[in-house]
């Protein structure tokens, strides 16, 4: 929740891709402010944002948690994570100035007496459990947008179990706050290379005539992590991979690649084109839910040769959980564009590397000209995590009297290329947040429709009689042997990271 000066909002994105908007002066409210998320991304990602120069230095930063603790203890808890998690280092002055707009708001989250002191509190500085939090908001009037300020509020995924959930969910925001107030984050979209998907569409020539279904043989999006579920069994067992990863993160990146060129840069303009690519996905029948989607489990093994537990061996996980720490699954996108492309996605917990990226597989060229089959296809790769860059995989002659030919990279790397580390996805995200640039932000209508696609393979899944298995692999594995079936079955393969 942010409260403003009052100052012009110039949209860059019409008016010039050199500029951007400048985030206004404001108060930040992080709500459950001693938690994990807290100290691992949002205060390292606004450190960072001050440290560059980009935090303008009215921002105000409030914890609201309920945990007793005083401005300078939990400056101090804060500065420590922050030396930890940030991708620079720390410098003390910047971080004493920084500091200093740092203030702690203790209340439970269920008492309206403490939203009250929240705004007095916010007012002093200014001169200064999700429904409760934003309904005792709107009593106490920090949801209007009143002469000289506004009020935006940012809500972190998971948004909703379901599509009712998020529905109701939805219907609760919406009653404090209005849709243009509202900054739904998925922190994939704040990375530069899933930024750098429309530029690389739309900016170069070479690629939108081939970005379609007659060049196009199919595509790959693979999120793999070499951790488990760690700390988080607990939010895990109520949620599993493809609540977690797939129906947001993953289908995030899909709606990059698939849209069609908007009208504008402007950001309703850019998610109009992405929520048609979620409408557009083929509905699967549940009888067409086991051959298409494929669920595991990651069992004991071991990674980087070390030991590690199964899942169900972990603290706070059920004995017999059913809970999938894997998913891969076959879809399609009944357009013009993409017919019949199949487009696959995985998405696992202790895999062998972690890595997120996504490739384009073209079809192969005739073989006429060289009397056999090319076994290789040209392939771009889009690396979102943690090399972010982008290669080609073209065809070439090997120098020598015989005529031969193998697959080449061309290689680019974000890192040697422009000679300066990315910024963290939580930093472009909330500096956007200030600057009320709601683009890299789902809508109200993209996420519904997104857990209506999801909806229909969970209740696959908990009918008994129509559920597929769930398969085990071990861990430091790329998952099920059954994973692989899926693309086998359609004379394809998983491109080894």
């Amino acid at each position: 929740m942010n409260r403003a000066v009052d100052q012009p909002e110039p949209n860059p994105l019409r008016e010039g891709l050199s500029a951007r908007a400048v985030p206004q002066p404001c108060t930040i409210v992080i709500f459950g402010a001693t938690g994990d998320l807290t100290h691992r991304k949002l205060i390292p990602a606004l450190y960072n944002l001050a440290a560059d120069g980009d935090l303008p230095p009215a921002v105000e930063i409030v914890g609201f948690a309920r945990r007793e603790k005083s401005d300078e203890q939990f400056r101090t808890e804060l500065e420590e994570a922050t030396r930890k998690f940030s991708r620079q280092a720390v410098r003390d002055e910047v971080w004493k100035t920084f500091a200093q707009s740092i203030f702690y708001h203790q209340s439970e989250f269920a008492e309206e007496s403490g939203y009250k002191t929240l705004a007095e509190r916010l007012d002093k500085i200014d001169k200064e459990q999700f429904e409760p939090i934003l309904k005792h908001l709107k009593a106490v009037g920090l949801n209007e947008t009143c002469k000289g300020s506004w009020a935006r509020v940012i809500v972190e995924k998971p948004f909703g179990s379901d599509l009712a959930s998020a529905r109701e969910l939805n219907r609760i925001v919406s009653n404090s706050f209005t849709e243009e107030q509202t900054y739904r984050i998925d922190h994939f979209l704040g990375k530069e290379t899933a930024q750098n998907i429309l530029v690389l569409r739309f900016a170069n020539a070479i690629f939108a005539p081939l970005w379609n279904r007659h060049y196009i043989d199919q595509v790959q999006i693979t999120a793999a992590e070499t951790l488990g579920v760690e700390t988080r069994a607990g939010f895990y067992e109520r949620t599993g991979a493809l609540r977690d990863m797939v129906q947001n993160h993953l289908l995030q990146l899909l709606c990059l690649v698939a849209m069609e060129p908007p009208t504008d840069l402007g950001a309703d303009s850019i998610r109009d084109e992405k929520v048609k690519v979620v409408r557009s996905l083929r509905h699967l029948s549940r009888n067409e839910v086991a051959a298409n989607v494929v669920r595991g489990q990651y069992t004991e093994g071991a990674i980087h040769g070390k030991s590690v537990l199964g899942y169900r061996q972990e603290q706070n996980v059920k004995p017999d959980s059913q809970t999938e720490t894997f998913v891969a699954l076959r879809l399609y996108i009944d357009n013009w564009r993409w017919a019949d492309v199949p487009i696959y996605m995985r998405v696992g917990k202790r895999l062998p590397k972690s890595a997120t990226e996504i490739s384009i597989h073209f079809k192969k060229a005739p073989a006429v000209l060289f009397n056999r089959d090319l076994n290789d296809q040209n392939v771009l790769v889009i690396r979102i995590q943690p090399d972010e860059g982008i290669s080609l995989r073209i065809q070439a002659k090997v120098p020598g009297t015989s005529f031969r030919v193998e697959p080449v990279k061309m290689d680019f790397h974000y890192g040697t290329s422009f000679g300066k580390a990315s910024p963290e996805a939580y930093e472009r995200l909330l500096l956007d947040a200030m600057s009320g640039d709601a683009t890299l932000f789902a809508r109200r209508d993209e996420v519904e429709e997104a857990w209506a696609f999801i909806d229909i393979i969970e209740e696959a899944w908990a009918a008994k009689k129509d559920a597929p298995g769930l398969f085990f692999y071990p861990a430091g594995s790329w998952g099920p042997e059954k994973a692989d079936d899926l693309l086998a079955g359609d004379g394809r393969a998983w491109r080894r990271l």
